[in-house]
């Protein structure tokens, strides 16, 4: 793929912008018609359900693993040159701020990309969240929070300077890889057909997938004809979120890849949404609700930074390419989620039911 002319005309930064603005909306218009989202799979999962969401969770999951290990194997992009891979891991962060974002996303109601994804439609309450989770997480990296995030973070860290690569530990390798993300989709595709899915909300709910892989291979490709140096990263919602917050604050703010993604998520969600005419005003059903909501926004924006990125920048992105930490954050975003789920909102929602 030649983008030298792309470069030629628009400039590196500008051209880093609209691969994050295409890759976001591919992700945007997937989300919004497949309703993914990794809190709507713990919940149903710590319920005893193996249901829609579940499975859908699990396509777009495994798509993207078969997506960029194809790439990897076509010499489209190299994992090891990816921001996630290239620099020392926390395994500390990964855990703490794992278990903290999985209780936040469970209080909110949403992950940080749900939350971005629902604004789009006219959610007021995921506006408020989400404004709060950048603010937060912005906080986290360069403001009050960031001492407290960075001592968490070095408690224990991976060796040699960079992230651990799952597949050269193991000695599973990429062809090993794509076939356990094939595996992992035949199960998802089962759970689908056992839940009734419809053939669109799969082929959605792969293309979620699909935008994971189509970043990865973007700014790979831009890192090897850029003059300057360009970060090789995918879908994530943690840092961009509070990169986008700082680029419309700042004078002195530069265009990337970060800062196209989050308006192309909105973007390609409001578009998927006024598709479906499911674009509606909502807002907070109670001043409870509204607590809860705002407090699990803010424990995402710190423990997503906390942990090096959030239930897509981890869960999705990260795991595609076999980083360590992102894999470990994950298991205890699904354990922070579910505890919350089994302990706070199943008792909630119980004595809700007993008082009417």
């Amino acid at each position: 793929m030649d983008i030298v002319p792309l470069i030629d005309s628009i400039g590196d930064h500008h051209a880093a912008a609209l691969f994050g603005l295409l890759t976001g909306a591919i992700f945007g218009v997937a989300a919004q018609r497949s309703a993914f989202c990794l809190r709507a799979a713990t919940v149903e999962f710590a319920r005893g359900r193996m249901g829609p969401r579940v499975a859908v969770w699990l396509l777009t999951f495994s798509t993207a693993m078969v997506w960029v290990q194809g790439a990897q194997l076509a010499g489209l992009m190299r994992a090891d040159e990816a921001r996630i891979m290239a620099v020392p891991g926390s395994w500390s962060g990964a855990v703490i701020g794992g278990l903290v974002f999985g209780i936040g996303m469970v209080l909110a109601r949403g992950c940080s990309g749900r939350l971005l994804v629902l604004a789009a439609t006219g959610n007021l309450r995921s506006a408020v969240s989400g404004l709060i989770f950048a603010v937060v997480a912005q906080m986290s990296l360069h403001g009050w929070l960031s001492p407290l995030r960075g001592r968490l973070a070095r408690l224990w860290v991976t060796g040699g300077g960079h992230n651990l690569d799952l597949l050269a530990w193991s000695g599973v390798g990429h062809l090993g890889a794509l076939l356990l993300g094939l595996a992992i989709a035949g199960l998802a595709l089962a759970l689908a057909i056992r839940a009734r899915i419809g053939a669109a909300m799969l082929v959605f709910a792969s293309g979620a997938g699909f935008a994971v892989a189509v970043g990865w291979v973007l700014t790979y490709t831009l890192s090897q004809v850029s003059f300057d140096p360009v970060a090789v990263t995918s879908a994530t919602f943690t840092g961009p979120s509070a990169n986008t917050l700082m680029f419309f604050l700042s004078r002195d703010a530069v265009l990337n890849f970060d800062i196209g993604l989050v308006p192309g998520v909105f973007l390609g969600a409001f578009l998927g949404a006024l598709a479906a005419c499911e674009l509606t005003f909502r807002g907070f059903e109670d001043a409870g609700n509204m607590k809860r909501a705002m407090t699990g926004a803010a424990l995402m924006g710190f423990g997503g930074m906390l942990a090096g990125g959030c239930a897509i920048g981890n869960g999705v992105t990260g795991t595609s390419i076999f980083a360590g930490t992102a894999w470990l954050a994950l298991l205890c975003m699904w354990i922070g989620a579910m505890a919350t789920d089994l302990l706070l909102e199943q008792r909630r929602q119980e004595a809700l039911a007993a008082k009417a």
